[in-house]
């Protein structure tokens, strides 16, 4: 088991086959549609990110560098991660070939990433402890812990943010959402009994907690936090029963099409998805 810090997107690229690693991401495209896992994962093809996920990521790299900076007891300014933001900005869209409809357009997204950020800062209680990891990669091996067998292959993730409370460590993971209301947990369970397996042995107790904050892009910027208990035998068992029949499926080379509800938001929808 280990740990370090590193960045979000180059920990797809450190390895390319699909049984090098799992991670949350990759299982949870697996369950909405096993077809587009195969399309992303295994044919290798990529769409830029579309304005609202770029805004998202924005969001999410401030925040990791206001928490980096909370590491060392120091604290960024809400006009200097402006600052920041405004100049990382166009630099960062042309990497990703994120496509605005003009500049109007652009100006618009990136005003909707200060407002997100202004009232995530005006959110957090002053007294919020110094976290003791941010965007931190860990990983292990995939062991059952009802078995004892282990599955071959490392389970990979990256933890937003881990804060430290009286009761004992808290798991959290940043969200940008389009509206406002708590996420239906379940929706989010493969992901954090993921970081609850592969954080647990990294501390001397279990997680007191898990955490989602929605940042939620209404006209006026909402910033909710919604706490779930920590993962119980329930949850690695249906994690375990997940991680099994995704093996069994990328052994059989079997990647059925899966239509759904997430149709409507998936990249491969209208292109390589009918071919």
């Amino acid at each position: 088991m280990s740990i370090e810090l590193f960045d979000r997107d180059a920990a797809d690229e450190r390895c390319a086959g699909v049984f090098e690693y799992i991670s949350a991401s990759r299982l949870n495209c697996w369950l909405r549609c096993p077809l587009a896992f195969k399309l992303r994962y295994i044919d290798g093809i990529r769409s830029p990110p579309s304005p609202a996920v770029f805004v998202g990521k924005q969001v999410h790299a401030a925040l990791e560098r206001y928490y980096r900076n909370r590491q060392f007891d120091m604290t960024i300014a809400p006009d200097r991660l402006q600052q920041w933001l405004a100049e990382s900005w166009g630099e960062a869209a042309a990497r990703e070939g994120v496509a605005f409809n003009n500049s109007n357009d652009e100006e618009t997204h990136r005003g909707q990433a200060v407002a997100l950020i202004n009232a995530y800062l005006e959110k957090i209680p002053e007294a919020e402890p110094k976290p003791s990891a941010v965007e931190a990669s860990i990983d292990g091996p995939l062991i059952d812990p009802f078995t004892g067998e282990n599955l071959g292959i490392p389970l990979v993730g990256v933890v937003d943010l881990v804060l430290p409370e009286a009761a004992g460590p808290v798991i959290v993971d940043f969200k940008t959402a389009a509206k406002s209301g708590p996420p239906l947990e379940i929706s989010h369970e493969i992901q954090l009994s993921c970081y609850a397996y592969l954080f647990r042995p990294l501390s001397s107790v279990d997680e007191a907690g898990l955490e989602i904050r929605s940042l939620v892009k209404t006209k006026t910027p909402q910033v909710q936090f919604h706490r779930y208990p920590a993962r119980s035998e329930q949850h690695f068992r249906r994690l375990f029963a997940v991680i099994r029949a995704y093996l069994d499926d990328l052994h059989c080379g079997r990647f059925t099409f899966r239509p759904g509800w997430g149709c409507a938001s998936c990249e491969f929808c209208n292109t390589h998805c009918r071919d």
